[in-house]
């Protein structure tokens, strides 16, 4: 009980993170060009500027799912730690 806890804690946290840095790295090479990222279509512009749209607004599944996960993990890993099988 307490690995699949683990799992889910931290599997769900990491995909996040990573999706969040491979678009963070992108938007500040296209900002760093001199452009304007557009969040909707996920690329650079060098004619428009775009608003910033957070990536819970974008990916709200995404989001909402992994902390649901990394929260059902926390629940399974204080299970698997408080009653332990004598």
């Amino acid at each position: 009980m307490l690995r699949f806890g683990l799992i889910l804690l931290i599997l769900p946290a990491l995909t996040l993170m990573g999706v969040f840095f491979v678009e963070q790295s992108a938007v500040d090479a296209c900002l760093q060009q001199g452009g304007s990222f557009d969040y909707s279509n996920d690329q650079c512009d060098m004619q428009q500027k775009h608003p910033f749209q957070p990536l819970m607004a974008r990916h709200p599944l995404l989001v909402n799912g992994s902390m649901l996960l990394s929260a059902l993990g926390l629940l399974f890993c204080m299970k698997g730690l408080l009653w332990r099988p004598r």
